[in-house]
């Protein structure tokens, strides 16, 4: 049986990694024709895209009575993302640019984002006011991002070759996308159960090590695809705004739908730690340098390790 499941959650995440690929060529096309810039291509759309699995895991668990799934599921696909995911996009690119004040204002941001939900499960509940100060801090990023017009405006290349056919294409294969998305996640979630119960292991943890990784694998190809163009603010906008609508947005969201009561936070804590850590040293990789080279690439792939080996050794 438990070989039944296991290649469920293979074909799951398969099928949202594919899902999200679509997604990512999809809204491209939308992004473009809108004439936004790179950055903001990659947090909004990019972001939105690539999160997506992650949206429906945690609208399902929140509906099945077990958000805390969501919980570990944000935690372990922010570390992935910020330590993995990054470091990939650094090495393969050979480094990422980024002098922009609006990259390192994004960066401080994403690093409070990183510490919020912490702080705000100290009593051993995220309420629903909490998923309100959660989605409204990321409304005021956003608000942020569009309030001056030279932020998220850019005149693109061949943008007068995007017809209207092309965009109406771009939407159907969106929706095909949300389509395979909702599937995999609810086979996502039905084996996460499962492994839960036989294993006996929390399902704090089954978030954090095993769905966060796989939700994270379209925004992992969409970096490694950046990162062989050259397209640095795209890596980090993709990256960024994944942290940024994961761990306030769609956290928020599952919160208001079902409160989480944490009764053990052994699951969470190593998970978050890293993460803080992972936040911090692109702030400062950032600030310094405003770039970041393939040797902290290492150091962010190095973070990984040791986040799982804590993950796996120290609970």
């Amino acid at each position: 049986m438990w070989i039944i499941y296991l290649l469920v959650l293979i074909v799951s995440s398969f099928l949202m990694a594919y899902s999200g690929s679509l997604l990512v060529g999809s809204l491209m096309v939308v992004a473009r024709a809108l004439r936004w810039r790179e950055f903001v291509v990659g947090f909004v759309i990019m972001a939105f895209a690539t999160s997506a699995p992650n949206l429906f895991v945690g609208i399902t668990s929140a509906i099945k009575g077990i958000p805390e799934l969501s919980f570990g599921d944000v935690i372990g696909g922010n570390t992935v993302d910020l330590t993995l995911g990054l470091a990939l996009g650094v090495l393969i690119g050979g480094g990422i640019i980024a002098e922009s004040r609006m990259v390192q204002s994004s960066a401080l941001f994403m690093l409070g984002i990183a510490v919020l939900p912490m702080l705000l499960v100290m009593d051993g509940e995220l309420g629903r006011l909490d998923g309100l100060i959660l989605i409204s801090t990321f409304f005021l990023y956003s608000f942020w991002l569009f309030s001056k017009e030279e932020r998220f405006r850019k005149v693109y290349e061949g943008n007068d070759k995007i017809s209207p056919k092309l965009i109406i294409k771009s939407i159907f294969l969106f929706l095909a996308a949300i389509t395979i998305l909702i599937v995999g996640s609810q086979g996502v979630v039905r084996s996460a159960l499962y492994f839960a119960g036989n294993l006996n292991l929390p399902l704090g943890l089954i978030g954090i090590l095993i769905v966060g990784l796989g939700n994270s694998l379209p925004e992992i190809y969409f970096t490694i695809i950046s990162a062989k163009k050259g397209e640095d603010w795209l890596v980090l906008g993709n990256m960024m705004g994944g942290i940024i609508t994961c761990a306030s947005f769609i956290l928020g969201l599952v919160i208001i739908i079902h409160p989480i009561k944490i009764v053990d936070f052994s699951p969470y804590i190593i998970g978050r730690l890293f993460l803080v850590i992972a936040a911090i040293s692109l702030f400062v990789f950032l600030k310094t340098g405003k770039k970041l080279t393939r040797q902290e690439g290492l150091v962010m792939l190095l973070l990984y390790v040791c986040f799982l080996t804590a993950e796996v050794f120290l609970r």
